[in-house]
């Protein structure tokens, strides 16, 4: 088993370019896998994906030189650990909003003594060799999603957390949680409010020495993140890059014959 390419990126201190996966087909993973991401995040939380489509959409990510990250539904081992063994590299876990479930995250990720993990990795076995075990402490990442109002209270702690490698920012969530509401879910924010806490989050990741990572929609807004200093950022998805670039080629049509 090999380093894996995130960790090679960050060991770099280069910048990663994410794409999202939320169709649950082996063939446009296939297509979004061949498109120069660097890592491609399945998305089993809101994404129309269980783990009898993470297999077929690991296996056509495999060979792409793409790294597979699985966002998890939730902090629960088994779809922690389900993930990892089918082939999954990373795994970003939401709404995790205090040190105890930061440090739980962890031990579901890594093996004895460092972990709870249980062993069977039956993928990991033929994809990266029966070394897997050896290495796979040293080589899955764990990302927490800051999302809430108590995350954010707790983010010294959540990101201080021995064997967390990096944070990952859904801006939609983390506006609702902080927000109570009163502002609308959405990417991309411009409120300087949300600025600010999205600008915070990173500023205690780079002292604590971890990694932080921002969902974007639009490209600018992704530019606009590397140059504030995020380690990776996720451009759009493939459910929104199929969508408009449908209606950008129909409305270019309609246009053209009136």
């Amino acid at each position: 088993m090999t380093t894996n390419k995130l960790k090679k990126i960050w060991d770099k201190n280069n910048y990663a370019l994410n794409g999202w996966i939320s169709i649950n087909n082996p063939f446009s993973a296939e297509i979004m896998s061949r498109q120069n991401y660097d890592t491609l995040t399945i998305d089993m939380q809101h994404g129309l994906i269980d783990y009898s489509d993470l297999i077929g959409i690991l296996q056509a990510i495999t060979g792409s030189g793409v790294m597979p990250i699985v966002r998890v539904p939730w902090l629960d081992p088994a779809y922690i650990m389900k993930s990892l063994d089918a082939g999954a590299e990373g795994i970003i876990c939401p709404m995790i909003n205090n040190k105890q479930e930061a440090e739980q995250f962890v031990s579901f990720m890594k093996y004895p003594p460092l972990g709870n993990r249980s062993f069977g990795p039956t993928r990991q076995n033929v994809v990266n060799g029966t070394d897997y075990f050896k290495n796979a402490n040293n080589n899955v990442l764990c990302i927490a999603m800051i999302e809430t109002d108590e995350a954010m209270k707790n983010l010294n702690e959540i990101i201080s957390t021995d064997g967390l490698d990096a944070v990952y920012i859904g801006p939609a969530d983390l506006t609702l949680g902080t927000t109570q509401g009163r502002l609308p879910p959405g990417m991309d924010r411009e409120e300087e409010e949300m600025i600010e806490r999205i600008k915070n989050i990173l500023s205690v990741s780079k002292k604590l020495g971890k990694r932080a990572c921002l969902h974007c929609v639009k490209t600018s807004y992704a530019i606009q993140a590397i140059k504030w200093g995020f380690d990776l950022v996720t451009l759009n998805s493939d459910t929104r890059l199929l969508a408009s670039s449908a209606a950008d080629s129909i409305n270019e049509f309609r246009n053209g014959v009136k």
